[in-house]
């Protein structure tokens, strides 16, 4: 054999080997994607074989979390109110409420007596409509909503109306919605108290009562 055929068989021997090594390869497992020191999350970074080409591999559930802490504030617009002197002409004295929070599912205010009425140290029996002392007076709460705060979620719905004789202490509903609300100057809710006597209601300059407002945020 001649040394020119030689060298044609080498050279035809050296492409044949180039083309084997450029060919595809089967797909394979190259590597893991992970979270450090936690297996329930690998997952296998496959390579496509191919050269020029591609490897890839996702890892998911990767959770994201954060925390928005609650508020929850009530503005009372008074200290006290005063009824002046009553008579048979009822007698009105009011106070502004204002709540703002960002509890999911809204919020409920109740004001509560602590007499059950207008209660004297001096003189027999109470204000109110409860007729055990045979004199019928009037004491009652009442509220009005104010105007809805700008802002509110959609769907944000206010209630709690009230007009009711008060002989106890249970707490009343004055105030009530439905999803969070913003403190933008506006009241929420006006609480007015009512009062009216009979010629027979004991004379004293000390008639009384202490109210607690307690708001309550449905989070």
């Amino acid at each position: 054999m001649n040394t020119s055929f030689k060298k044609i068989i080498s050279g035809v021997a050296a492409v044949a080997i180039l083309a084997m090594n450029v060919a595809h390869a089967a797909p394979s497992v190259i590597g893991t994607g992970s979270v450090t020191g936690s297996g329930a999350f690998d997952e296998s970074i496959t390579w496509d074989g191919a050269f020029p080409g591609s490897a890839s591999g996702s890892v998911d559930g990767i959770q994201i979390t954060a925390t928005v802490a609650p508020i929850l504030t009530m503005a009372i617009s008074a200290a006290s109110l005063s009824l002046g002197t009553l008579s048979a002409t009822t007698a009105t004295a009011s106070l502004n409420i204002e709540v703002g929070t960002n509890a999911n599912n809204g919020v409920i205010v109740t004001a509560q007596s602590t007499n059950g009425g207008l209660k004297s140290s001096t003189a027999s029996g109470v204000i109110n409509s409860d007729s055990t002392d045979n004199v019928v007076e009037s004491y009652k709460f009442v509220s009005t909503l104010g105007t809805t705060d700008s802002g509110v979620p959609t769907g944000f719905v206010a209630g709690g109306t009230l007009n009711s004789e008060i002989t106890n202490n249970t707490a009343q509903i004055i105030y009530s919605t439905n999803k969070p609300e913003p403190i933008d100057g506006s009241n929420d809710v006006t609480f007015n108290v009512t009062a009216s006597v009979t010629t027979l209601t004991p004379a004293a300059s000390d008639y009384s009562d202490t109210l607690t407002f307690t708001v309550t945020g449905s989070f």
